[in-house]
């Protein structure tokens, strides 16, 4: 008997972006006074906020000093920085959230691969097509079966409501890859049959922040009875300029339950609390103060404005692809812009192309699944005037 978890050797070699920064070091390698623009990999550019480097500063000062000095905190987050969350991301919202049904944890990333350790390895998966590649990594490694969901032009990159029983479904919207939404009957539809068939909805709004349009949900708990199939999962990553500190928080509701074997109800909010505290130290105090001036009257104001900053990026990518004759998805609700390649090349040979002749990094669609193919992901988390030289690039190519 092998002692491996054979079910990695399942997975593709290497993870999407780790096969993009090869091709990129090796470019760099072999030009090295090319000017490469990168709109690939959704890592922010803009600093962070100026009250969440005041109040990161404050809480480092705290550490200096016995009385107030943090050592290991609650690993289910601070009440300050839950109360925050449920008082300004929720309850505007009309959703009523307890404190104790939010976990802070280092990132959505995180939380999407570890949400799985609560859930059977029998369970069957269900992920759009394209998806972000951690959904299905993660339950690749568990060994659990996967059902592709497609999401096409066709569809607006919404997937039917299937037929079948699934048991867990991954949803992300905003999306990443696509920069598609759901209406709120869309996702109303997603709810129902999560109901009806005892599903359980990874809800992941990452994105939630970028939404514009009154029409679009904020949260899945918009909805009535979604607490009682879904788990929500949030980020300051792209919101706040969180990519390097690292913080984000998921939503257990305890209404959420499932049965067990012996067919009583389990609170999956339990079995949540209980993973955290054994495999989890929780984020660090100086994080967690830094996410809860993301709530204050100058934080929201300093997030609003890196976000106008980067739809600003998204709006003029968006409309001068779509002068330039492109197919153009996304970059109105989201940060992402999707993008048809020309008529006979690949989502790999165009990306290759962009690399090479104009020196652009994007990200092929084909990483994010089979039905990426013939796509390219533009993000909007550059500089604006590299936004607008890359566009003047694009305008060159033959």
């Amino acid at each position: 008997m092998s002692l491996l978890n054979e079910n990695f050797l399942m997975l593709q070699a290497n993870y999407l972006f780790s096969d993009i920064a090869k091709k990129v070091e090796a470019f760099r390698n072999a030009n090295p006074d090319a000017k490469l623009i990168r709109l690939g990999i959704g890592d922010v550019t803009q600093p962070l906020p100026q009250a969440c480097l005041d109040a990161m500063h404050k809480a480092v000062d705290e550490q200096a000093c016995s009385a107030t000095f943090r050592g290991y905190g609650p690993e289910q987050g601070y009440d300050f920085l839950r109360k925050a969350i449920v008082d300004n991301d929720y309850t505007p919202r009309g959703v009523q959230l307890d404190m104790d049904e939010v976990f802070v944890s280092d990132g959505a990333k995180s939380d999407c691969g570890n949400i799985g350790d609560i859930l059977s390895k029998d369970c069957t998966i269900g992920v759009t097509d394209p998806v972000y590649p951690v959904y299905i990594d993660s339950n690749v490694m568990s060994g659990r079966r996967i059902v592709l969901l497609n999401a096409s032009p066709a569809n607006g990159f919404v997937p039917a409501v299937p037929s079948e029983k699934i048991d867990i479904v991954y949803l992300c919207y905003p999306n990443n890859p696509t920069g598609m939404t759901l209406t709120k009957e869309q996702l109303a539809a997603w709810v129902d049959y999560a109901r009806r068939n005892k599903t359980v909805i990874i809800y992941d709004a990452a994105y939630e922040a970028y939404i514009s349009d009154p029409e679009i949900p904020h949260t899945i708990y918009e909805i009535e009875g979604a607490k009682e199939v879904a788990i929500e999962i949030r980020s300051f990553s792209k919101t706040a300029g969180f990519t390097g500190v690292r913080c984000g928080y998921t939503v257990v509701p305890k209404a959420l339950k499932l049965a067990a074997d012996d067919g009583s109800m389990v609170e999956l909010n339990h079995l949540w609390n209980r993973r955290q505290c054994t495999k989890f130290n929780g984020t660090s105090y100086i994080t967690q103060r830094a996410a809860e001036a993301v709530y204050s009257p100058e934080g929201k104001k300093q997030v609003r404005a890196v976000i106008d900053y980067y739809m600003r990026n998204a709006s003029y990518i968006r409309e001068k692809l779509q002068g330039l004759g492109y197919t153009v998805f996304g970059g109105v609700n989201a940060p992402y812009i999707w993008v048809k390649t020309p008529e006979g090349l690949g989502s790999w040979d165009f990306f290759n192309r962009l690399l090479n002749e104009i020196h652009v990094v994007t990200t092929p669609g084909a990483g994010f699944g089979n039905a990426g193919e013939g796509f390219i992901r533009i993000t909007a988390f550059g500089l604006y005037e590299d936004c607008v030289e890359a566009m003047k690039r694009f305008e060159t190519l033959k």
